[in-house]
């Protein structure tokens, strides 16, 4: 059987008619199709992330510290008193035995990076008036962010995170088991001069009874005769800190916050001080336990001009996209463990 060209064209025209019956089905609405959307806000609005508290706080307060190379983090200690120091008769030999007293404390370096990928249709699609955000401006700070966050997680970590290339976080440093493991390639089981400070929150009877003690009790075993190189600042998850904060409301009254004579029968919901140092929560804390820091003996080491740098944006020979680099170079490390401290399993 032959056909014309013209029965082509009808062959054809018969079967769009069929497939615009059978499957076609665009079901967009004539207002959806007619009205734009009215959209609220200059960005899109953060639904993801939590406060980060330990990162920030490790920002400020001189727990940050710039290297400007290096193979490795190490602090000096000085761990050992000098035993030849005693009393002596008075014709007796002086004891020159030469005693060691100093050591270091090593850390390496760790790599925490990501990447902000976006495609060349993404970018021309989302330009000027066409684009509900600024598309490429959030996709970076979005990245900003997650990094902050990766971060703040592995600060509260052991540093044994995806295969140990995580920074070696709080819970290496201040140990709720200071009598075990290695920080700093010391080891703790054998030098207890390298120990921090723990004891046990756990209550007698009643929720957060024991709490405020035990907070005393190390905070005064992480200062220097109770009045030096006290802690400066503490941090724990929010069910500990609502502890604490309900454990102060037996001292509380009740005021009448304005002129409508409304009632504040709760404390502000800013930091929480004891002894005078400042408190918050994280939500990335271990649960049940209360850190005290001192920046003196805490800190967070980056190399200079690695910290959360983001790199020009690498256009791949044979995609039509674009790549930013975002990385920080650090380390967490302690020179001082006795200053400080945990109150650990907290009921």
């Amino acid at each position: 059987m032959t056909t014309t060209p013209g029965g082509i064209q009808r062959l054809w025209d018969i079967a769009g008619t069929l497939l615009d019956r059978y499957f076609a089905d665009p079901n967009l609405g004539e207002v959806a199709a007619t009205v734009w959307e009215q959209k609220f806000g200059s960005k899109p609005t953060d639904n993801i992330f939590t406060s980060n508290a330990l990162f920030y706080f490790l920002g400020e307060d001189g727990f940050k510290e710039e290297s400007d190379g290096g193979r490795l983090i190490e602090f000096g200690l000085e761990y050992a008193e000098n035993s030849t120091f005693k009393s002596y008769g008075e014709l007796d030999q002086l004891d020159t035995t030469r005693v060691s007293v100093f050591d270091a404390a090593r850390y390496d370096w760790k790599i925490h990076a990501g990447t902000v990928v976006y495609s060349e249709l993404e970018r021309l699609r989302a330009q000027a008036a066409a684009g509900k955000y600024d598309l490429i401006a959030d996709k970076l700070e979005n990245g900003k962010n997650s990094h902050i966050t990766n971060m703040n997680r592995a600060a509260w970590s052991d540093g044994t995170g995806n295969g140990s290339q995580d920074i070696g976080g709080i819970q290496l440093l201040i140990s709720t088991t200071p009598t075990t493991g290695s920080v700093g390639q010391i080891n703790r089981a054998t030098f207890s001069f390298w120990r921090n400070q723990q004891t046990s929150g756990a209550k007698s009877s009643t929720a957060f009874d024991n709490l405020r003690a035990s907070m005393r009790s190390i905070f005064n075993q992480c200062s220097r005769g109770g009045v030096e190189e006290q802690p400066m600042a503490w941090m724990t998850n929010r069910t500990v800190f609502e502890g604490y904060e309900s454990i102060l409301l037996a001292n509380e009254h009740i005021t009448y916050a304005d002129k409508k004579g409304g009632a504040d029968a709760g404390i502000k919901n800013s930091l929480l001080l004891f002894k005078g140092q400042p408190g918050s929560y994280d939500e990335a804390a271990p649960s049940g336990n209360l850190y005290f820091f001192n920046n003196k003996a805490l800190k967070i080491v980056y190399l200079s001009g690695g910290w959360m740098k983001m790199y020009p944006k690498v256009d791949p020979a044979n995609q039509l996209a674009n790549v930013h680099k975002v990385a920080t170079f650090a380390n967490m490390g302690t020179n001082n463990s006795r200053r400080l401290g945990v109150v650990s399993g907290i009921t």
